[in-house]
């Protein structure tokens, strides 16, 4: 086979799976009009359309999902065959690419990456950090993280450092006129951020103490789904907020902003990195799972 044929047939794969050229043109490091060059000269090659283009969507036909079926198990075979020369290395070799939620990637990934890089000078990572809710099979990437073991059916879980919780905070120049909540029912006098997902489904703030749940759902004229800017509102004075903890801390230790309701936080979150059961675990991957890894 030719390496135009393969370079083809690898483009095709890469569309196929991901049902975007722009999407596998990011993960082949090409641009979408080439993925959509190289396709074209296969389906011409081969006498059959293989993919349903519109402007909108990208689907497969009978054809296109018979050969994607074949050429799976095949590219995962390269693939592996590839990863397996890192027994000859030092360290791995290769690409690895990671998504992670925005509002804790600085401090999941921050304290790890300068070391790992430095072990693993042949390793390059790709790092998608989105609150938004992502299908890592779909959308290409080796693995993800994200708070909680439940998990979609084929995907191993790991656990991994650090843990988080969240912490209610508020400025002194809003302080200047309330009283501090003492408990989660003193949060109905209060302006209050509403946490939402990027999708705007919003989620509570959540107490816990000896034993007794509380969940607070806030009614506040401001809804935001950036840790950051629920500290920008913090730190303005404009409302409380609750927010992961480290995201506070450099605030509260400056004396700018002021928790509360410690004694009512929940346990702090374990966070865990996750990736398809059946695909193969590459070394590159090993390695960052050994870098995250809880002791």
């Amino acid at each position: 086979m030719r390496a135009t044929e393969l370079s083809e047939l690898a483009a095709f794969d890469a569309v196929a799976r991901h049902r975007s050229f722009r999407r596998a043109g990011e993960e082949r490091g090409v641009t979408a009009s080439a993925i959509s060059h190289a396709v074209s000269n296969l389906e011409a090659r081969v006498g059959l359309r293989l993919l349903n283009r519109t402007t909108r969507s990208v689907s497969l036909t009978d054809a296109g999902a018979q050969l994607l079926e074949q050429l799976s198990p095949a590219f995962a075979g390269i693939g592996a065959a590839l990863d397996a020369l890192n027994r000859y290395r030092d360290t791995p070799f290769g690409k690895v690419r990671l998504n992670a939620p925005n509002s804790i990637a600085p401090f999941v990934l921050g304290p790890v990456l300068g070391p790992l890089l430095e072990r693993n000078p042949h390793l390059e990572l790709e790092i998608v950090a989105t609150d938004r809710l992502v299908d890592i099979v779909e959308e290409g990437f080796d693995a993800g993280i994200r708070l909680g073991e439940s998990l979609g059916e084929g995907m191993t879980a790991v656990r991994i450092r650090p843990r988080l919780r969240f912490v209610v905070v508020g400025s002194p120049a809003y302080f200047a006129s309330r009283r501090v909540p003492k408990v989660p029912a003193d949060l109905e006098g209060h302006v209050c951020i509403r946490n939402m997902y990027p999708s705007t489904a919003r989620y509570p703030w959540s107490f816990v103490r000896k034993g007794r749940h509380v969940e607070f759902q806030p009614s506040g004229p401001l809804a935001l789904h950036d840790h950051e800017l629920m500290i920008e509102a913090a730190l303005a004075g404009v409302a409380l907020a609750y927010v992961w903890e480290d995201r506070a801390l450099p605030h509260v230790a400056d004396g700018r902003l002021v928790r509360c309701l410690d004694d009512w936080i929940a346990p702090e979150d374990a966070l865990y990195l996750y990736y398809p059961s059946r695909k193969y675990k590459s070394a590159g991957l090993q390695a960052v799972i050994d870098a995250l890894r809880e002791d």
